[in-house]
């Protein structure tokens, strides 16, 4: 004869709500009853019929996870497979399964969401990026349908939107003025693509430290391409070119830094004796790479653990305020950077 709910709830001590409760892991319940009401289940050989439970609640248990730009170039990138890491556990844990895009272009991306939204195929969704003048969120926020971004939204709405983010205004600062206390000023800024929001951030901490340190901006030493090894290369190839290139260089993440290393190798110059390179997001490749690189430890796989908790707190209470989550940076210094000898005879 077939477990129900009742008697799970008979026995477990507590009303057949929080049974309910339990299966749907509400937060509203605590851990321990939680686990007292789980091996209750697991004795009495109790099921749920998930199937049926979606149908009433009207859920997929699925979340929707939007990789920007197309996901072939995208997974070129160690940080998307280490965020969606943390992305996967929690979500496991608390019962959903994830719908990837697959778009190759903005449009498409949109079009998937939209269709995403429409056919009710997810319960809510996590992007993880956000650019200026984008079209998804206010879509998302037109819609009331539960989202978390990864990243800071474009200052539109702001306090309707939960997201996940570092200060990335502050640890650009924070790399700028290492490199000015190793004494170089001549510091070449190799951003990704412009109209990223973490981009523009990582633009203004640097800025904003060389003003402090009374030291004009250059607009040569700032330059702009896409996250990848190849990018990392031709960034390289411009600042080099330069009539007087950059002492130290500060690169967008840890992959375009694999490129600019080979680059600057193939050009013989050396790291960290001729020139010094720090960049983002502490990827295994940077402790790998040839000097290991110092870089900002942005704890990605903790960005996709916090952003599902909140997408899912989202969904199970949908009144909840909007919130901002911060995780904190960390500087780790390895052997690509090293203090500037005013003394050495210039090339």
């Amino acid at each position: 004869m077939k477990v129900t709910i009742r008697e799970v709830a008979k026995q477990a001590g507590v009303a057949p709500s929080t049974v309910s409760r339990v299966i749907a892991n509400s937060s509203r319940i605590s851990s321990k009853t939680k686990a007292r009401v789980r091996e209750t289940m697991e004795a009495l050989g109790y099921h749920p019929n998930f199937n049926a439970r979606n149908l009433v609640n009207n859920r997929t248990n699925m979340l929707g996870v939007i990789i920007p730009g197309a996901s072939e170039v995208a997974f070129q990138n160690p940080f998307f497979p280490e965020v969606l890491r943390g992305i996967t556990t929690k979500a496991y844990t608390a019962g959903y399964g994830l719908a990837l895009s697959t778009g190759q272009t903005d449009e498409d991306i949109f079009n998937e969401v939209k269709q995403m939204v429409q056919s009710c195929r997810v319960d809510g969704i996590i992007l993880l990026s956000s650019k200026i003048d984008d079209q998804i969120i206010p879509y998302l926020l037109e819609q009331q349908f539960p989202f978390v971004l990864v990243g800071r939204p474009d200052n539109i709405a702001t306090k309707n939107i939960t997201y996940v983010n570092n200060d990335n205004v502050k640890a650009a600062k924070l790399v700028t003025e290492y490199l000015l206390l190793l004494g170089h000023e001549a510091i070449g800024f190799i951003g990704g693509q412009q109209e990223a929001i973490v981009t523009v951030d990582h633009a203004a901490g640097y800025e904003q430290a060389l003003h402090n340190a009374a030291i004009p901006m250059n607009r040569d030493y700032s330059v702009y391409y896409q996250e990848v090894l190849e990018g990392g290369q031709q960034a390289v190839i411009e600042l080099m070119s330069l009539e007087k290139p950059p002492t130290a260089l500060i690169v967008a993440d840890d992959l375009m830094a694999l490129g600019v290393l080979r680059m600057l190798d193939e050009m013989q110059v050396s790291v960290p004796e001729d020139i010094s390179v720090i960049s983002f997001n502490n990827v295994m490749l940077s402790e790998l790479s040839s000097p290991p690189l110092t870089t900002v430890d942005i704890h990605i796989y903790e960005l996709g653990q916090k952003a599902t908790d909140a997408l899912v707190e989202k969904i199970q209470t949908p009144d909840i305020e909007a919130k901002t989550i911060i995780v904190p940076h960390r500087l780790i210094k390895r052997q690509s950077c090293k203090k500037l000898d005013h003394l050495a005879p210039s090339k």
